[in-house]
């Protein structure tokens, strides 16, 4: 298996510039980036640290943290996980994409689902209800948009006639993208568009049924790519006879002297599963 990171990076914990070449050092291959634009104020949702972890509150933009880390390494995968493109302008969002790519020399995943926090997405101008319709239709027009010299989209929540855009994507035809989510929906979202699952958090013990399930949706052998997973021992032997391909450990957000701490027990968790 390979082993990368997922985590929230904030304005309070260690920097992208000290967390890529601390992973590439310890021979981690992959950051994902989480994203939250904002949390708006909710009797649901409270203080930040009282309901929702205080990292939600405080996360960096991914693509200008994913920048800044893609300056200072030379192998580290570098993923969102995930964006959230019901919440984003696609044209733009593509450009976002392709110039970490190209940056980066190929090294871009974009991660992709249709998030839960329904007033986040309202204050974007999104409705709740058609999120997963307009996730898809986003998507396809990122594609035409790094695929196509002259790109063009017509759907019923994007819109634009022929255009220029650049640049194109390093890796072809495009950056992967990695579907996260666990219903019907996403697995049809997974079967059209996805590289790899990337399912959130889950309970090792329940994963091999649910690869199991993905598999008879998909009608594929799509690669499991498991986000914020544990690095227990116990955790690891199930990944690992789950064929997961790639396990994102969950990095906790923090200063650099206590990542770094963390970051070498999980490098030593991870060496007898490479």
């Amino acid at each position: 298996m390979k082993f990368g990171v997922a985590t929230f990076l904030t304005d309070e914990s260690i920097r992208p510039t000290a967390l890529g070449p601390a992973l590439e050092e310890r021979g981690l291959d992959a950051l994902f980036l989480a994203e939250h634009t904002h949390i708006p104020v909710d009797p649901h949702i409270g203080e930040p640290g009282s309901v929702l972890p205080r990292q939600y509150f405080r996360t960096l933009d991914p693509f200008v943290a994913l920048g800044a880390a893609a300056a200072v390494t030379r192998t580290l995968t570098l993923g969102t996980g995930i964006a959230l493109l019901v919440q984003r302008d696609p044209i733009t969002t593509a450009k976002e994409v392709a110039t970490l790519d190209l940056i980066s020399d190929g090294r871009a995943v974009f991660g992709v689902g249709a998030g839960w926090n329904r007033a986040e997405m309202a204050h974007h101008g999104t409705d709740p209800r058609t999120r997963g319709a307009l996730l898809d239709e986003r998507l396809r027009a990122m594609i035409e948009l790094w695929t196509k010299e002259k790109a063009e989209f017509h759907g019923n929540f994007v819109d634009f006639g022929p255009s220029y855009a650049w640049p194109k994507p390093v890796q072809q035809p495009h950056p992967p993208i990695y579907v996260g989510g666990d219903s019907e929906a996403a697995w049809a979202r997974l079967a059209a568009y996805g590289a790899a699952w990337m399912p959130n958090n889950v309970v090792p013990e329940d994963l091999a049924a649910k690869v199991t399930r993905m598999r008879e949706a998909t009608g594929t052998r799509t690669p499991v790519v498991v986000h914020a997973a544990q690095y227990d021992s116990k955790s690891l032997e199930t990944y690992a006879s789950a064929g997961v391909e790639r396990v994102l450990l969950d990095l906790p957000t923090a200063p650099e002297d206590e990542v770094l701490k963390v970051l070498d027990e999980m490098a030593a968790a991870a060496a007898p599963y490479r």
